[in-house]
C-alpha cells in the first residue's frame, strides 16, 4: 500500500519537530543547491590497474606463488575494474604469477562484466549445470600454475575456496593477503586523490546541515539530511550515523529512540565514496552550552587526536600510535586499557576502497607506517550511560609524516 510521505515518517518514529526541520532542509536545499564536488575527479586509469597486476605479479614470483584468486568485491575492482556483487554464483579472476589475467563469470553475466573490465580479454563463462571452479582450474593449468602454492584473497568465501581445491588437486592453497596487502595498503597519488574529493564532500555536507539542526529532530532525520546533502555534493553515500545524547556512549549506537535536546551530545560518523575510494569522518559537539564535564572529555579527546599524529612518523610500529594515546587518556583517570570510562576500541584503521583495510592503530601490531599508507585517526572516550565523544580525520603518509584530508575540529564549540 502507498504511503505518503508524512505518514511514512509517522511510523518511522520521527517527532513532528523532525517534520518540520525535513520541510526546512528541504526548502533550503532548493533554494540553495550544493555543488557537484566529485565532478572533475579522475578515475583510475588502465595503466595504473596494469601496473597494480604486475606488482602482484612480482610479489608472488618472489614467494613462489602461481596465482592469486579473487571474487567479487574490492580486490576485484582494484585489479581489473569489474564492478560486481557477491552471490551464491561465482564470479572472480585469476591472476597468474606469469602471463595474462583470467575473468571467470556466469555464461549471461559476460556482456555486463565486460561494461567496467579495464583490463584483460580472457573471459570464462560457465553454465547453470556446470562448475565455475573447473574453469579455474583450466585457467590455472593454461599459466603453467596447475600444481605449486595457489593464494586466496583474503575475503574469498569458503565455498569458493572449497571448489577450487577440489577442482584444481595438484595445488596448495596458502593465503593471499600479502600479495594483495603488497599492493593495496600503498595508495598512489591517484587513489589519495579521489580520497582528498571524498573527504571534501562529507566535510561540506557536515557544514551544510550542522545550522540547520533543531530541538527534536530524531537520529534518523540527521542522517538523512547528512546523506541529502553528501549525495548533492556528489559523493555516494557509505553510512551517516547520528547518535543522540547517551546513545553517544556507545560507540555504534543504540535501538532507544533519540532526540536532539538542549544540553546533549550530538556525535556523527560519515562517510562517501568517490570512484570507489572512501571519507570516514565523525564530529561530536553539543546542542546549545556544553557543561564542564563535556567541555573537558572533549578536549581531552582532541588532545589524544593531536598526540596520535605527532607519533605517526615513518618506520614508527603501528601499534605504537594506539599506545602512545591510551597511554595518555590512562593518565587522565580513563582506561585502564580498552576499559571505560575510556577509550574501548583502537585508535584507527587503514582505509582506501574499504573503509575498514589493515593496517590497524591497536596494541601489538608491529607493521611500520610507511608511505602511501592511509589511515583513520579516531580516538573517543565513553561513559556509559552518560555520553561520548569521538573525533575521527583520516589520513596519508608521506615523507613528512601524516597529511590530513580534514582538517582537526577546531573545539566543541565550533566543530567544523
Amino acid at each position: 500500500m502507498a504511503m505518503s510521505k508524512r505518514t511514512f515518517l509517522k511510523t518511522a518514529g520521527i517527532s513532528g519537530a523532525a517534520l518540520a526541520g525535513a520541510a526546512a532542509f528541504t526548502g533550503n536545499a532548493a533554494a540553495k543547491k550544493l555543488s557537484n564536488i566529485a565532478k572533475d575527479a579522475q578515475s583510475i586509469s588502465v595503466d595504473e590497474r596494469k601496473r597494480r597486476i604486475a606488482k602482484a605479479q612480482h610479489l608472488m614470483r618472489e614467494a613462489g606463488i602461481g596465482a592469486l584468486v579473487l571474487e567479487a568485491g574490492s580486490a576485484l575492482v582494484y585489479f581489473t575494474g569489474v564492478r560486481w556483487w557477491r552471490s551464491e554464483r561465482f564470479t572472480g579472476a585469476i591472476i597468474p604469477a606469469t602471463g595474462d589475467i583470467a575473468v571467470v563469470t556466469p555464461y549471461f553475466e559476460e556482456p555486463s562484466i565486460r561494461e567496467t573490465m579495464a583490463v584483460g580479454d580472457d573471459i570464462r563463462t560457465w553454465h547453470e549445470n556446470e562448475s565455475p571452479f573447473a574453469l579455474v582450474a583450466g585457467v590455472l593449468k593454461d599459466r603453467g600454475a596447475a600444481s605449486g602454492k595457489l593464494a586466496i584473497e583474503e575475503t574469498v568465501r569458503h565455498f569458493i575456496v572449497d571448489g577450487v581445491q577440489k577442482a584444481a588437486r595438484g595445488v596448495e592453497i596458502v593465503s593471499g593477503a600479502a600479495i594483495t596487502r603488497g599492493c593495496r595498503m600503498y595508495k598512489s597519488a591517484a587513489e589519495i586523490a579521489l580520497m582528498q574529493t571524498a573527504s571534501d564532500i562529507t566535510i561540506a555536507a557536515y557544514k551544510y546541515i550542522h545550522p540547520k539542526i533543531k530541538a527534536g529532530m530524531s537520529a534518523g532525520e540527521l542522517s538523512e539530511m547528512m546523506s541529502a546533502a553528501t549525495r548533492e555534493l556528489g559523493g555516494e553515500v557509505q553510512f551517516s550515523m547520528a547518535l543522540l545524547g547517551e546513545a553517544s556512549a556507545y560507540p555504534h549506537g543504540t535501538r532507544q529512540p533519540q532526540t536532539v535536546t538542549e544540553g546533549s551530545v550530538i556525535l556523527m560518523d560519515c562517510g562517501c565514496s568517490v570512484q570507489d575510494y572512501v571519507s570516514d569522518i565523525s564530529r561530536s559537539w553539543v546542542f546549545g552550552e556544553p557543561n564542564e564535564k563535556q567541555r573537558a572529555v572533549w578536549n581531552t579527546v582532541k588532545r589524544g587526536q593531536e598526540l596520535a599524529l605527532e607519533t605517526m612518523q615513518i618506520g614508527v610500529a603501528a601499534g605504537e600510535v594506539d599506545d602512545v594515546v591510551r597511554s595518555f587518556y590512562e593518565s587522565e583517570g580513563y582506561g585502564p586499557r580498552y576499559q571505560t570510562p575510556g577509550l574501548s576500541h583502537r585508535l584507527g584503521h587503514g582505509i582506501g576502497m574499504d573503509g575498514h583495510e589493515p593496517v590497524n592503530f591497536v596494541e601489538g601490531e608491529k607493521t611500520k607506517i610507511a608511505p602511501g599508507m592511509c589511515f583513520s585517526n579516531e580516538p573517543g572516550i565513553y561513559i556509559f550511560d552518560e555520553f561520548g565523544i569521538r573525533l575521527e580525520d583520516c589520513l596519508y603518509m608521506n615523507e613528512d609524516g601524516p597529511q590530513l584530508f580534514s582538517a582537526l575540529s577546531p573545539s566543541i564549540d565550533k566543530p567544523f
